[in-house]
């Protein structure tokens, strides 16, 4: 079966630099108003964590825009859909 995480295993195994370059080549933005660049945004997380400071993905699910809810549906009935 094939879905959203088909061969997640594989593209983690090139770690966390390679995932990071490969995103700011896209050109993936943020879909917020400023359309920030994502794989900017990546690279700002720690690069290395241990037991005592893990790392942790955040998503900010604020809809404060006038007249959006343009996530809420995705945050109900999908949310892996934002990560």
């Amino acid at each position: 079966m094939q879905g959203d995480w088909h061969r997640t295993k594989d593209i983690l195994a090139n770690g966390p630099d390679w995932i990071i370059n490969e995103i700011k080549l896209s050109g993936l933005r943020g879909r917020g108003g400023a359309g920030f660049p994502s794989g900017l945004k990546y690279s700002f997380m720690p690069k290395v964590t241990t037991k005592e400071r893990p790392s942790y993905l955040v998503i900010n699910a604020d809809e404060s825009e006038p007249g959006t809810c343009k996530d809420r549906e995705i945050m109900r009935g999908d949310p892996h859909k934002l990560i």
